[in-house]
């Protein structure tokens, strides 16, 4: 299981939580959303055991790609595709 923390969960003040590593892909909502780029986010997720609200923090460079809906530069991001390789390589 994850590193307990002996902070209060900020939703029901549990202490029960731990920390986890993780993978998250954030999605811009709505079918607007389609044609925005994936942000992938790999931190460590603040869980708490109790309610299962969790908290992570938004690296800078995917915070920008948040902000903005364009890719930035060095960050963690999947554009799309349409699945046929050779037009996904142009």
């Amino acid at each position: 299981m994850g590193e307990q923390r002996k902070v209060r969960c900020t939703h029901c003040q549990s202490e029960n939580q731990s920390i986890f590593s993780s993978e998250i892909a954030v999605h811009f909502r709505g079918l607007e959303g389609l044609n925005k780029p994936i942000v992938w986010v790999f931190q460590d997720v603040l869980a708490c055991l109790n309610c299962g609200h969790a908290e992570f923090t938004v690296p800078g460079k995917e915070l920008e790609v948040l902000r903005t809906g364009s890719p930035v530069e060095g960050a963690a991001v999947w554009l799309g595709g349409s699945g046929d390789r050779e037009e996904d390589q142009r």
